[in-house]
């Protein structure tokens, strides 16, 4: 499949980093919150500001939650994306869906594409409830395409979409599985915590050891999924809202052939693709940070030009 042959490679590409046990990571300063979706609770991280220009909601990929993602606190560096949002003057939510992070897995053992949606409409109505305003939604690789799938089915309370590392291509159709999956909770490793930083030089091995750090704290079993085949409702014709398209130029999972097809259907005509020159799947941590938190608020500002 795919996306497995996908993830297969970037082990690979992980395999050439080797790093000692250093355990410098900082803890988040991050409120967290609880927000009940059927029942079960759905941890939400904010970082807010005074007086927002307005709100951003960030979703994960598929291995590891928000806070090593978008909370990295790192001493001397600054690669926290929610501080990154907070200085340009955006309030910053970020999370963790079902099995990651500080949420738990519910008693299906489960996630799924549909599952995954509605729990984040559910955190959107709440953020709606509580702010008053419409939220961006902004999702990294698998929460990429939760994201879109999010927007499609439950547009109401988001005001604009952006995908960064978008991981699919619009053609790809993914079978019913034949026969019902097994669990596997994988044990997750530290080569694939490294694993997307591929770029040399454009983050520092300190860094890199801090994320690997966090990210096996966070998530130290890996997710289960199933029901892939909902990622098959993904549908550029169906993104009626505002969307902006982050690309890495070395991220493995971003194909340009593919992105090119994909950026095409997008229905609604505001929409943009940005290329973050340097940067691969990760580059949200990594040099080109400070260009993908331009663009995307350059892009939620000019939406309203």
């Amino acid at each position: 499949m795919l996306r497995h042959a996908l993830h297969t490679r970037l082990l690979v590409f992980g395999s050439l980093f080797a790093f000692s046990v250093f355990s410098c990571a900082q803890e988040t300063n991050a409120k967290k919150h609880e927000v009940m979706a059927d029942g079960h609770p759905i941890a939400v991280w904010e970082k807010s500001v005074p007086n927002p220009k307005g709100h951003i909601l960030l979703h994960h990929g598929r291995t590891w939650s928000s806070i090593p993602d978008f909370d990295l606190q790192v001493p001397g560096e600054n690669l926290s994306l929610m501080d990154g949002f907070n200085k340009m003057g955006y309030s910053a939510w970020a999370m963790d869906a079902r099995g990651y992070g500080g949420t738990p897995r519910d008693n299906t053992q489960w996630n799924s594409p549909q599952r995954a949606a509605q729990d984040m409409a559910t955190v959107l109505s709440w953020l709606v409830r509580r702010n008053q305003a419409a939220t961006n939604v902004w999702g990294w690789s698998y929460g990429s395409m939760v994201a879109q799938l999010t927007a499609q089915l439950y547009p109401e309370n988001i005001r604009s979409v952006t995908l960064f590392g978008y991981p699919t291509d619009p053609d790809l159709e993914v079978p019913v599985a034949s026969s019902s999956p097994t669990l596997e909770k994988r044990v997750n490793t530290r080569a694939a915590a490294a694993s997307d930083f591929i770029v040399p030089g454009s983050i520092s091995a300190k860094a890199i050891e801090v994320y690997v750090d966090a990210a096996l704290a966070a998530d130290p079993i890996r997710a289960d999924w199933h029901q892939l085949h909902q990622w098959n409702a993904l549908d550029g014709e169906a993104l009626k809202l505002p969307t902006l398209l982050l690309q890495a130029e070395f991220d493995p999972l971003a194909d340009t052939d593919a992105h090119a097809r994909f950026f095409s259907k997008i229905a609604n005509p505001n929409k943009q693709w940005v290329v973050l020159a340097g940067g691969d799947h990760a580059a949200l941590l990594e040099t080109p940070r400070v260009r993908l938190i331009e663009a995307t608020i350059d892009f939620i500002e000019w939406i309203d030009r």
